[in-house]
């Protein structure tokens, strides 16, 4: 059993920030059945890296980290045939998930006031970059758009250089935190309301949400590593090609540990927070001379001994071979047919008596039979003919 068992979604949603919230749903048990086009590909499935060739929309790694444990079927929602087959799914769904632009789903008929003359108690979550209200409502976007408009990109860097883009887009990845909060407190709501409603998510309001203590300083600005109250606080090379380590010092103890470790000549004028971060530069060059003669990991061992806040900072490799996420169970085996075996992240939360299960990304439309004979009870003949005619496509 898992903590979501019996919940149903139809999952319209598509890239990344829908996709990744349907994504915790199912691996915690919901049955998503993702409803996809053949003729309007999921970005997803285009997105690198892939297994094999790069047309081959089953061969993202990308896509199959972003969806697994869903179903999948495929729907031309171009045609009022796919449409009415959609609205079958959702009479059939606790919750609709979707993600396009703003007045996309009302154009082809799915919009929330059609949803809940459908089913009256349907939750809806729409997710976009700037929501489904105000004067932005209708901006059309991805995850660095609300990285920029959030203030992430201008708080993000050094300071004698231009705003910095997150490496990733990141308002794909935090949007689809608050949209799980949002369905599940949508759910209990409903469970003791019988009501559904439409829950309206944006990507910026929750980029804003995670830093907004940070325009609560008198001026706000780009700090690279450093940081206003500990020092050193930074990243600094060590012995071996790419190998680094972050150091910090919350506390003039810390800083003695650190001289003690790294051998350093003692300075009176860097005995105090305030003053090593008046000399913040000569500490950064100081240690980095010393950590570069040194290994790594030998290093962060001695430095977690004496107290002193460090770690490694580890690239992807590292990251998938860190024994203490593969002790947490964080990365599990799953099968796929084009990837093969694979090594999935499982969701970083652990339930005692509901664990979760995670199993491999659909291809594209593997359930159709599945969903459409079995769950909605269509012939098998009619399913081969509106797949012939383009409608189950």
């Amino acid at each position: 059993m898992r903590a979501l068992d019996g919940v149903k979604i139809a999952d319209f949603s598509w890239v990344g920030a829908g996709p990744r919230a349907t994504k915790d749903l199912a691996d915690n048990g919901a049955m998503v059945i993702k409803i996809e086009s053949a003729r309007r590909l999921d970005l997803g499935r285009r997105s690198p890296p892939f297994a094999g060739k790069s047309d081959d929309h089953d061969g993202s790694a990308f896509f199959a980290q972003s969806n697994t444990s869903k179903k999948s079927v495929t729907l031309n929602l171009s045609d009022p045939r796919g449409v009415e087959l959609a609205r079958q799914l959702v009479l059939w769904a606790d919750v609709v998930v979707e993600n396009f632009g703003p007045g996309y789903m009302e154009r082809i008929g799915l919009g929330y006031d059609t949803l809940r003359q459908i089913k009256p108690d349907i939750i809806l979550a729409s997710v976009s970059v700037a929501g489904r209200s105000g004067p932005m409502a209708g901006f059309r976007g991805y995850g660095n758009s609300a990285a920029a408009h959030s203030g992430h990109a201008a708080l993000s860097g050094w300071p004698d250089r231009p705003p910095h883009m997150p490496p990733l887009a990141y308002g794909d990845v935090i949007a689809p935190m608050f949209a799980t909060v949002a369905v599940l407190s949508a759910l209990e709501y409903r469970q003791r309301t019988g009501r559904g409603q439409h829950l309206d998510i944006s990507q910026i309001e929750p980029m804003v949400h995670v830093i907004a203590d940070l325009f609560a300083e008198p001026q706000a600005r780009k700090t690279g590593n450093s940081d206003p109250v500990m020092c050193p606080h930074g990243v600094y090379p060590c012995r071996g090609a790419g190998k680094w380590i972050a150091i910090a010092a919350e506390t003039d103890v810390q800083w003695r540990s650190i001289c003690a470790v790294l051998d350093l000549p003692g300075d009176p004028a860097f005995d105090t927070a305030p003053g090593r971060i008046t000399h913040a530069d000569a500490i950064d060059q100081q240690i980095a001379r010393a950590t570069a003669l040194m290994d790594r990991d030998t290093l962060l061992a001695d430095l977690a001994a004496a107290g002193v806040p460090a770690a490694a900072v580890q690239d992807g490799r590292d990251v998938f071979e860190d024994p203490e996420l593969r002790a947490a169970g964080h990365f599990v085996a799953v099968d796929h047919p084009v990837l093969g075996t694979s090594m999935m992240p499982t969701p970083p939360m652990k339930f005692s008596h509901t664990p979760a299960c995670v199993t491999a990304a659909p291809c594209l439309g593997a359930h159709n039979r599945d969903v459409f004979c079995d769950m909605l009870g269509m012939s098998a003949r009619d399913v081969e003919d509106l797949h012939a005619q383009g409608v189950i496509a």
